[in-house]
């Protein structure tokens, strides 16, 4: 597959276009931001765990069921995947009390939640990524209820699905951001599964092994995403 012009470039990827326009490929960066791109750094070997982890969930999460971009690894930063065009929404599930949520609603950071939670942040830099509910995603036509119903069905099964998997290598899954792309008229899951966008705590441990050593300046970042990738045998 022939890499072609560069069509987007974001915080943490570069996408470019391919000989077949229902195809890009996807090459991940070592580059690190934090709260909005206000912090900005760099893990060594970020691109590698993330591109090689989101693509193992990928292929296992379509195992399950859940429709998604991939089509191939092409490399250890780089992946063939479906074009699709964005939903603008962050969709967040969370698990356990952590982050943004412990500060919104005062709750203690590691509290274990009665149910899961689903939020929806809209996918916008200039305002902030702000949270925002059902009725105003359809009132302002960032997706149609149909749509909505299907991104929800679908984040909770990930999250169903991702608890079981990760629990098997002595991972917490405390909650994780998703995106959806449309794509030939069906939503699909898309984006990336990885310790940017995840936040995973050792079982027994409770040490956090994702971009929160990052955000925090809590140290050992690179170690904390070379563990996740060793867990998963990659």
């Amino acid at each position: 597959m022939i890499k072609g012009e560069q069509l987007y470039e974001g915080k943490a990827k570069k996408v470019f276009a391919t000989e077949n326009e229902d195809l890009c490929i996807v090459d991940y960066k070592d580059d690190a931001t934090a709260f909005n791109g206000e912090k900005k750094g760099s893990i060594a070997g970020k691109g590698v765990v993330n591109n090689r982890m989101s693509n193992l969930l990928f292929a296992y999460l379509a195992k399950q069921g859940v429709e998604n971009h991939f089509v191939e690894e092409l490399s250890d930063r780089e992946t063939l995947v479906k074009k699709v065009s964005i939903v603008p929404l962050e969709v967040i599930i969370r698990n356990t009390a952590a982050g943004s949520f412990s500060k919104r609603f005062g709750v203690e950071e590691g509290t274990k939640l009665k149910n899961p939670t689903l939020e929806y942040c809209l996918k916008d830099d200039a305002l902030g990524d702000p949270m925002i509910n059902d009725s105003q995603i359809l009132a302002i036509e960032s997706a149609t209820q149909e749509e909505l119903d299907t991104i929800s069905v679908y984040a909770y099964k990930v999250n169903e699905v991702l608890i079981a998997f990760f629990k098997e290598i002595g991972i917490e899954l405390i909650d994780f951001k998703i995106e959806f792309g449309r794509y030939h008229g069906r939503v699909i899951l898309a984006d990336e599964i990885s310790p940017d966008t995840c936040r995973l705590w050792d079982i027994a441990t409770r040490q956090k092994l994702d971009k929160d050593r990052f955000r925090r300046d809590l140290g050992g970042v690179e170690e904390a995403y070379a563990e996740v990738f060793k867990r998963l045998k990659l």
